[in-house]
Parts: C-alpha cells; sequence; structure tokens
C-alpha cells in the first residue's frame, strides 16, 4: 500500500508539471537582447558595408541597451563570414549584413559555396540601396545614355567598362546593359573600384558602373561625366539625372543592404528584430547619414525581403548564363 501511494503521488505529481508546462505561454522573446549581438559584415573594414552595419548597431544598442558589434570577416567573396552566421545558433545574437554580392551573386559564379542563400538563412529585413552610377570619360563625348549607346554602336568592340572585379555587381551591371542595348562593350576587370576609377579619370577606360559615393567628387570637378544612375527611381543625390531604366525599361542594378538571421530563427524574435531595425532606420540621424553616403533606408517586412532576393537571383542567373561568367572555386 505504501508502495502504491508513493507511485500514484508521483504519477499525480507529474501530471501536474506537465499540466503546468503546458499552459505555459510560448516565450515571445519579450527580454531579447540581454546579452551582446554580433553583425558580421563580409567585407573589409572602412568599407561602406561596415558604415552601414556601424550605424545600425548604434542605433540598436541606444535602443536595446545592449552592445551590438560589427564583426569584419572579410574573404572569399563574402562567403566567409555568411558561412559563420549560417551555421549559428538561431537565437538573435549573430546576424548578418546581408547584399547582394553575397546573397545572390556568388552562390551563382562561384562553384562551391558553403551555404544556400534561401535555405539558410531567415530574412529580417531590407535596410538600405544605393543605385550604381554609370559614368565615362568626357573625351568619350557622351552627354546620356543614348549618346553613349550610338557611339557604342558606331564603334564596335572600342569601348571599354571597367568594374570592381570580375563576377562583381558593377561588372553584371555592363553585361546587362550589352544584353538590353545589343552593343559591343569589353569588360575590363579591377581589384576593386578604386583602381578602376583611377584608369576612368586617366582615360585608360572610357565608362564604368560604381557606386554615387565614389562616382560624385569627380562628376563635381568636371573629370568624370554622370551619365545615369541605375536604380528604379532617381537618386535625391541627383534628381535631374536620369535612371537608366527611363530610356531601357526593366535595368536596375544596386548596391542593397539587409540584415539576415540564421534559418528556423523563431519568427516571433524574427519580427522583434524587425521591430527594432524599422525604428533605426526611421531614425533622422540614420536616414541623414545613409543619404550622405548615397544609401536610402528601405525597411521591408521579411516576406518581402525574400520576394525581392528571389527576383534578384532569376534576374541575375539570366544575366550570368548569358555572358559566360563564371569563376572556379
Amino acid at each position: 500500500m505504501w508502495r502504491g501511494g508513493v507511485l500514484a503521488c508521483l504519477f499525480c505529481g507529474t501530471l501536474a508539471l506537465a499540466s503546468a508546462s503546458h499552459a505555459q505561454p510560448r516565450s515571445n522573446h519579450s527580454d531579447y537582447p540581454n546579452k551582446p549581438i554580433r553583425i558580421i559584415n563580409t567585407t573589409s573594414a572602412g568599407g561602406p558595408a561596415e558604415q552601414v552595419a556601424r550605424i545600425m548597431g548604434q542605433r540598436l544598442t541606444e535602443a536595446w541597451g545592449q552592445q551590438v558589434v560589427v564583426d569584419n570577416r572579410a574573404g572569399a567573396a563574402g562567403t566567409i563570414g555568411a558561412e559563420i552566421v549560417a551555421r549559428a545558433a538561431p537565437d538573435g545574437y549573430t546576424l548578418l549584413l546581408g547584399a547582394g554580392s553575397t546573397m545572390v551573386i556568388a552562390p551563382l559564379v562561384h562553384k562551391a559555396i558553403p551555404y544556400d542563400p534561401v535555405r539558410d538563412f531567415a530574412q529580417v529585413s531590407m535596410v538600405a540601396i544605393s543605385p550604381f552610377a554609370l559614368v565615362s570619360h568626357p573625351s568619350v563625348g557622351a552627354k546620356t545614355v543614348a549618346d553613349l549607346v550610338a557611339t557604342a554602336r558606331a564603334k564596335p568592340g572600342t569601348l571599354n567598362f571597367g568594374s570592381a572585379g570580375m563576377g562583381s555587381t558593377a561588372h553584371l551591371g555592363g553585361e546587362q546593359l550589352k544584353m538590353l542595348t545589343g552593343i559591343d562593350i569589353r569588360h575590363v576587370a579591377y581589384k576593386g573600384a578604386v583602381p578602376a576609377i583611377a584608369d576612368l579619370v586617366g582615360a585608360q577606360i572610357q565608362m564604368l558602373f560604381v557606386s554615387m559615393a565614389s562616382a560624385l567628387p569627380h562628376v563635381k570637378t568636371g573629370r568624370l561625366t554622370l551619365l545615369a544612375t541605375c536604380g528604379a527611381t532617381r537618386s535625391p543625390l541627383t534628381p535631374d539625372t536620369p535612371t537608366l531604366t527611363e530610356t531601357w525599361p526593366g535595368y536596375e542594378v544596386v548596391t542593397w543592404y539587409s540584415i539576415v538571421a540564421p534559418a528556423k530563427t523563431p519568427s516571433a524574435l524574427v519580427m522583434r528584430l524587425n521591430g527594432g531595425l524599422h525604428k533605426a532606420l526611421s531614425h533622422a540621424d540614420t536616414v541623414a547619414r545613409f543619404q550622405a553616403a548615397g544609401n536610402t533606408p528601405a525597411p521591408s517586412t521579411p516576406e518581402a525581403m525574400v520576394d525581392y532576393m528571389r527576383n534578384e537571383i532569376a534576374k541575375f542567373s539570366k544575366i550570368i548564363k548569358a555572358a559566360g561568367v563564371r569563376i572556379d572555386g
């Protein structure tokens, strides 16, 4: 009887604990964050991506009272840093500053990538968009994209366009222009935008797709001619300059930044992160600092970010296939 009574008590206690556990509401992560957060930046220190990450980190630190640090992990076309986040615990404390180069182009042009950009990540929000600029050397004589295309058609194979490297967004921007217009222009790959701009200013190449922040100082001094911007709408930095899509509909080449978490991050946590990012992006200082660097704040829902990335993958897949771009490794 004693043994039966003990077993009965244990059984009842187990049921009570199970019932209490079942009755507990699921965590909504309202205590997040309770320790420092790390944002992985996949580019070198001091670049435009790191600036975006640090601005966001500063705003989130102020809002949440927990340190948000930027960890630069450059190399291998951004795949080293992206893999760190793909394999991190899905707890919201290791995030990635995503970009088109890492999340779209690298998986398309490299043979072996240690992550799937869709399957291995939870998209949180778009952060910012920065359109490329199409600039030419004044000696070309073009004032508009139509002028440039006319010159290229009259002298096929004589105009060279530079980029920050084979398979870079700027390179594929030039390939997309070739597809849309049918012109014959030759690609010259550089190890970064700085040497490409230097050669364009020196008239070693004739045209270049490059960031607004890099182009405008040379445009203002007259050393380069701004032909068009490459976003869907005109840049607030140059409202009188037409977009390339105004002449050739469908053309869009931008640098974009997003915040990405590991796959299987709970949806409630993703939405808490999303809300924090939206608040940070609405801060007047954030807007001013972004715009000064040629970036436009572009908060989104996680679902919209997924759709945008899928569209980018589809677009660049066609460009890369048509251009035959492939990088070993």
